[in-house]
């Protein structure tokens, strides 16, 4: 009787008995399964706090914009590096080319003098003189006035030959007004101060005399 008890209670359990030895491999495969199901580019491989696709658009406008603005500043400095280069460029050489400036105006009085001297000398020089002192004196003249305007002309300063040429208020003025003879109204017809320019920059105006047509004409 008691065996026949342990026989069935045997046959009840074995089932429960036989589910028990099968549950480790069960979750295996349930492991395996899960792992197949979720592949790298699963939803279950995102990160914790992802970013979402708007908010990267709107990183990546605002880093455009500052990248802009960062080349529009950097072209500006090089522009005003560049200007600033060129105006002391600029400054240097004008300070070479007219540092001598003043020295140059006073200068030009000097051969002012000296060509009033030359022609003094050479009305009172008379040829038929024996000897012949203020003669060689005259010509000694000249020969320092060339000599003198070479000087210039080496350093830049030139003398003005207007006569002839239209008035131009930049390099002349007007002293006094003679009848057009021979020229038209406006044309320098002659000069009572030589004019000066210094690398073609004027540094002391011609006087001249202007011609204007003659009334009742």
């Amino acid at each position: 009787m008691a065996g026949r008890s342990l026989r069935a209670a045997r046959h009840h359990l074995s089932p429960l008995l036989s589910l028990r030895a099968r549950r480790p491999g069960s979750t295996a495969a349930q492991q395996r399964s899960t792992g197949d199901e979720c592949g790298p580019e699963d939803p279950c491989d995102e990160p914790r706090h992802p970013l979402s696709e708007r908010t990267l658009e709107l990183k990546a406008h605002k880093l455009e914009e500052q990248v802009r603005d960062l080349t529009e500043q950097y072209r500006k400095a090089i522009a005003d590096s560049e200007n600033v280069r060129r105006r002391t460029q600029k400054f240097v050489e004008d300070a070479k080319l007219f540092g001598i400036q003043s020295f140059c105006k006073d200068l030009v009085e000097v051969a002012d003098i000296l060509e009033k001297t030359t022609e003094s000398a050479a009305r009172e020089a008379e040829p038929s003189d024996p000897k012949p002192t203020l003669q060689k004196i005259c010509e000694g003249l000249y020969v320092i006035e060339a000599k003198l305007q070479s000087v210039f002309a080496k350093h830049g300063l030139q003398k003005m030959n207007p006569v002839g040429g239209k008035y131009d208020p930049y390099d002349h003025e007007i002293v006094c007004h003679v009848p057009a003879e021979g020229m038209p109204p406006g044309t320098v017809a002659l000069v009572t101060q030589d004019g000066y320019k210094l690398h073609g920059r004027t540094i002391r105006h011609a006087h001249v005399g202007v011609a204007v047509e003659a009334q009742g004409s």
